[in-house]
């Protein structure tokens, strides 16, 4: 034995995971500091089984070989203590010496994978094999391999459609109303807007798809918010009654399910962000939150929804209106149509000079 290989410096042996299934197994890429990376897709039960070759040019004495199935959670800030929720451990040979090439079955038959994989920007939860080949008079051989689970299921609770009214005093009243508040990740989410009152000079709005994550534990909690994707749905002023539709689809985007506090350590949420801007550039803002779901794909419907032929009722069932009279009406419009004249009448005499600037 020469001095390279007796500590541990000469050839190493190589070793490498071939999964059942791999050539046909669906992958998807990942970005990762070294670019994207395909890996294989496994689902929450799915049995991970297959085999370890280990190929060695000398004889390599070991003190045992084992195989894991590793679940952990790693934050950015705390790099160094890696939370390992799921660990499933296979002894491939006990104490012994390799000389040739040796392959080694195992199967981990019934593991708990119920958390998606994430790579976010604070928080990776990810699976992963790792082989080790522990020695005494040399370092341990430990090559590792990732996997990427990916879980379909059913929205909790009722799916119901969210309506509300924003507005300020005498200026901007709007209602505005979304299909629903949950959806799968190929699907369209669809709305309106409606204008009642409108004497604000607006110069557009905009729609904002927002991820928030959150890591660590109250009180140190870090939020990060990132926008996914940012529609005009509208240029100019509005006028009074006008309706805005809203269609945004959710397939050619890079979503996730909503994380809800997964092992304490970090969440995922999602949010729709209408943003309003007048002609002083004063920004008005509605949030509303949103959850998103993954889909079996054979059963994502084809198609539009039927929502949104129906007609738009400005008025909304849930709340009790105060019954008005013809004459009351008549009033109201009479008094709006009278302001927005003295508005106009204001702006011709400051263009022509005779108001003081």
């Amino acid at each position: 034995m020469d001095v390279l290989s007796f500590f541990g410096l000469g050839s190493q042996p190589t070793v490498e995971f071939i999964l059942d299934g791999q050539d046909t197994r669906k992958t998807v890429a990942i970005p990762t500091e070294k670019g994207a990376v395909q890996l294989l897709v496994y689902s929450e039960s799915e049995p991970v089984k297959g085999k370890v070759r280990v190929q060695t040019r000398k004889e390599v004495k070991h003190l045992g070989i084992k195989v894991e199935l590793i679940g952990e959670i790693e934050l950015v800030y705390d790099r160094g203590n890696h939370f390992d929720f799921l660990r499933m451990e296979k002894v491939l040979a006990p104490a012994g010496t390799l000389s040739s090439e040796t392959t080694f079955d195992f199967d981990f038959a019934q593991p708990n994978m119920s958390d998606e994989s994430y790579n976010g920007l604070n928080a990776r939860l990810r699976y992963y094999l790792k082989f080790s080949m522990e020695r005494s008079m040399a370092a341990d051989i430990v090559h590792e391999q990732d996997l990427w689970v990916i879980n379909y299921g059913e929205p909790e609770g009722k799916n119901f459609s969210v309506r509300m009214e924003v507005g300020i005093e005498d200026c901007l009243h709007i209602e505005f109303e979304y299909e629903r508040n949950k959806y799968h990740l190929q699907d369209v989410i669809l709305g309106r807007i409606y204008f009642r009152l409108v004497r604000l000079r607006i110069k557009y709005m905009e729609l904002c798809l927002v991820r928030r994550e959150s890591t660590g534990t109250a009180p140190n909690v870090f939020h990060e918010n990132r926008n996914v994707t940012k529609y005009e749905i509208m240029d100019g002023a509005p006028v009074k009654a006008e309706l805005i539709p809203v269609r945004v689809y959710l397939g050619a985007f890079p979503l996730t399910p909503t994380y809800k506090n997964i092992h304490g350590k970090f969440s995922v949420k999602y949010s729709l962000n209408m943003v309003l801007v007048d002609e002083e550039d004063r920004r008005y803002f509605k949030q509303t939150d949103i959850v998103f779901w993954r889909q079996r794909p054979e059963l994502v419907e084809e198609g539009e929804s039927k929502w949104q032929t129906l007609e738009y009722t400005p008025n909304f069932p849930e709340k009790k209106r105060k019954k008005r009279s013809a004459k009351a009406d008549e009033k109201e419009e009479k008094e709006e149509k009278e302001k927005d004249e003295e508005e106009e009448n204001e702006e011709k005499q400051e263009h022509k000079g005779l108001l003081p600037k």
